[in-house]
């Protein structure tokens, strides 16, 4: 149970507090509703490009993770699809020094030529490196434009191109932070040994005067269902064929969210699971195989990935999985494997909930996702999932007039 105070300043700026009495150390967390889903289609890599731009300096801060070294912390940040994430871990009585520096590039970033030019270098580089000269690197490339027509999870986080944020305009990017990085359009979330009172007056302090824009979330018109099987054939330098099944699921606030994620478990999470036992271990028809689902707040996808052994035919290594598939679908489910399966995301969502940086992360994701109090009702809803509705919704969701498949094939054969 994580107990928390909720409060929303002048501006619009979300506030959660937390308090922690058995640590010394205190977290900061500013996440902005703002992901690669606010881009648009040809300026596609923004969000993660100003997730390095807002390292670049502000008006009173030159050199972010300097201070917050200095206050005897850590800092980083993530972006992803739906939202964009900051903190600094560090002592207590050094909290209003991560507090100052997320105040002030909230209120005066400074974006300069020079920094974008650096941070584009960096940004450009980077998916060279991931996306272009690593084996698959290119995967959710495909496996998204498949995928989304309309949405734009059509694109990875990264972008579509590099050519996009190589020739990002320093007026864009201005745009871009004006409309986004607004307390309005931010979650703050404060988890300490301080109490909830005090914890609301520094964010009052060093928050409550930066003007707000009214921009809200944006509300983007839903992927039409997909009704019939997409199939795509890539050839690139890849060291051994790969498989990849995915298949549209509902969104992050549906319950049959939960029920896909026990359902990924049940097929790929461990050693006993039904893919790694009959398709991996006893057969050594794949040299690996995984089950996993995208998480996103509007409708993501169920994957299943593998790589067939040598002598294995992609279609006999297809058909495999799908009798996999087929074994849930027809009731081959063990209350014990349930059982076994919830005990296991039970005791993980406990000891995440047992790290003070993770409490301050998981406020501020459930409250942008649209309902904080969710935070504190997952291991319910994993708990209350049966037999039925995980057969229920694999019949219902893992089918093929929904599937998008993608394989790789090394480019020399």
């Amino acid at each position: 149970m994580i107990d928390f105070e909720k409060i929303v300043l002048k501006n619009g700026l979300t506030v959660l507090t937390h308090q922690d009495t058995t640590t010394p150390m205190a977290a900061v967390n500013v996440l902005y509703k703002v992901g690669s889903r606010n881009e648009s289609s040809d300026n596609t890599g923004f969000a993660h490009l100003f997730e390095h731009l807002m390292f670049g300096g502000s008006e009173n801060v030159g050199d972010f993770d300097e201070i917050i070294q200095i206050a005897g912390g850590e800092n980083n940040a993530f972006t992803n699809s739906d939202y964009t994430n900051y903190y600094e871990v560090l002592p207590v009585e050094n909290i209003e020094s991560a507090l100052w520096v997320e105040a002030d590039r909230m209120a005066n970033l400074i974006i300069s030529k020079k920094s974008l030019d650096v941070q584009r270098k960096v940004v450009v580089e980077e998916f060279k490196e991931v996306c272009l000269n690593t084996p698959y690197g290119d995967a959710w490339h495909h496996i998204s434009s498949m995928c989304y027509q309309n949405h734009p999870y059509n694109w990875p986080t990264i972008g579509k191109v590099p050519e996009h944020i190589d020739q990002a305009k320093i007026e864009d990017v201005s745009q871009f932070y004006q409309k986004y990085y607004t307390p309005h359009n931010a979650v703050l979330s404060i988890a300490s040994p301080l109490g909830h009172d005090e914890m609301k007056v520094l964010a009052n302090k060093w928050f409550a005067e930066i003007d707000s824009s009214s921009s809200k979330w944006d509300r983007l018109s839903p992927e039409p269902v997909q009704k019939e099987k997409r199939q795509k054939e890539v050839s690139a330098d890849v060291p051994v064929r790969s498989v990849y099944l995915a298949f549209p699921m509902p969104d992050r606030l549906d319950p049959k969210f939960y029920i896909c994620d026990l359902l990924s478990d049940l097929l790929a999470s461990g050693k006993s699971s039904k893919l790694y036992q009959n398709l991996v271990k006893k057969s050594q028809f794949f040299s690996s195989i995984n089950a996993y689902i995208s998480g996103t707040f509007d409708p993501g996808l169920f994957i299943i990935e593998g790589k067939p052994m040598p002598d294995v035919d992609m279609e006999k290594a297809k058909n495999l999985i799908w009798q996999q598939i087929d074994i849930i679908k027809n009731g081959k489910v063990t209350e014990r494997e349930l059982i076994k399966l919830k005990n296991k995301l039970t005791t993980e969502i406990i000891l995440s909930n047992l790290d003070i940086l993770n409490k301050a992360m998981i406020l501020s994701y459930f409250e942008a996702l649209g309902n904080v109090d969710l935070v504190n009702e997952q291991i319910e809803m994993y708990s209350k999932i049966s037999k039925d509705d995980v057969i229920n919704v694999a019949n219902e969701i893992l089918v093929e007039e929904r599937l998008n498949e993608l394989i790789y094939l090394p480019s020399d054969n």
